[in-house]
């Protein structure tokens, strides 16, 4: 079929073509005509093809060969999101936001896909939707985006990891500047602190550093002990006992008099309570030292999940506790 080409919607804000791949597209057409036509819904909008239909324009043409998809929606922004992947002039960034789009659209599609932790930690996709024993279930978003792009599924995971890390500020700066960034230097860009990453990715914009190989993360300040008083400290709602022992085989003694009552009391019992949490909150903290850091980004979704898990039996036996409390007070 054959359409006018004034005729062809183009959705606004739709990726501009690249002047280059259009005259390539139309020198190659002139010699050997439109093999593949543009690809249109049925209200005429393109939906695949738009180096194609500009070509068609420098040729002079005023008419194209198409073809009518009943992709609708989120599926038809699903394929033109395919088609760009095939371009070749993509910056890390835009890839990297390209990739993150089609993830979102690909999970809205398919639901079922997203991975889930029933089960156990690292069983991967348990939600899939099987029709019957001899039909395969859905690929995932990282193996159908592999598969497509011939890449291995822990380079989609990883280009994926890449432009969620990196924010928004630090793609500005290279959209901006136009500077040229592999994909590789994006990831190590990725992995640094926020304001790490204005740094690096001004350097990388005005050309003072080639490749992040060459960035140096400027050094943090000493933290200063602080000198201001500190403030008052609101005591605890339990006393202990003051009782000073004048040597190690007097508390021995006490601690072997049998008329003694050594049973919990409210006050041993929050005592006790908050030299736990006080040890807890010391120890948790050590998890966020650069050396836990370092793996944050290379954790998958299912991991996260697990980690998600994790957290939350914290939460769920510290309720139980204090649930216990409150229920024998009452009764």
């Amino acid at each position: 079929m054959r359409i006018q080409i004034r005729e062809i919607k183009i959705n606004p804000g739709r990726r501009e073509a690249s002047p280059e791949r259009v005259a390539e597209l139309a020198k190659s057409i002139a010699e050997i005509g439109l093999l593949n036509p543009v690809t249109l819904d049925r209200a005429n909008t393109l939906i695949a093809g738009l180096h194609r239909l500009e070509a068609a324009k420098l040729l002079g043409w005023d008419e194209v060969d198409y073809t009518v998809s009943s992709l609708e929606g989120l599926r038809a922004e699903l394929a033109e999101i395919d088609e760009n992947f095939v371009r070749t002039d993509l910056s890390a960034i835009e890839y990297g936001e390209i990739l993150l789009r089609r993830k979102e659209i690909y999970e809205a599609l398919h639901p079922e896909t997203i991975p889930t932790n029933q089960g156990g930690p690292f069983r991967g996709n348990q939600h899939q939707v099987v029709s019957d024993k001899m039909t395969q279930t859905t690929k995932s978003f990282v193996e159908d985006t592999a598969e497509k792009l011939g890449v291995g599924k822990r380079t989609v995971e990883r280009q994926i990891q890449t432009a969620k890390n990196m924010t928004p500020e630090a793609k500005a700066i290279i959209r901006d500047s136009g500077a040229k960034v592999t994909k590789k230097d994006a990831m190590k860009l990725s992995r640094l602190k926020p304001e790490q990453q204005k740094d690096a990715a001004s350097q990388l914009a005005a050309q003072e550093i080639r490749s992040m190989a060459e960035y140096q993360p400027p050094e943090e300040p000493e933290p200063q002990e602080p000198v201001t008083e500190e403030p008052a400290v609101e005591p605890p709602p339990f006393k202990l006992s003051e009782q000073q022992f004048t040597s190690f085989r007097e508390s021995v003694a006490a601690l072997k008099d049998t008329e003694k009552d050594f049973s919990c009391t409210p006050d041993s019992f929050l005592a006790e309570i908050t030299a736990f949490v006080r040890k807890f909150h010391r120890e948790i903290e050590w998890y966020s030292t650069p050396y836990y850091e370092a793996a944050f980004p290379d954790l998958s979704s299912v991991q996260l999940d697990y980690l998600h898990q994790q957290m939350e039996s914290i939460c769920c036996a510290a309720n139980h506790l204090l649930h216990q409390v409150e229920r024998m007070k009452h009764t």
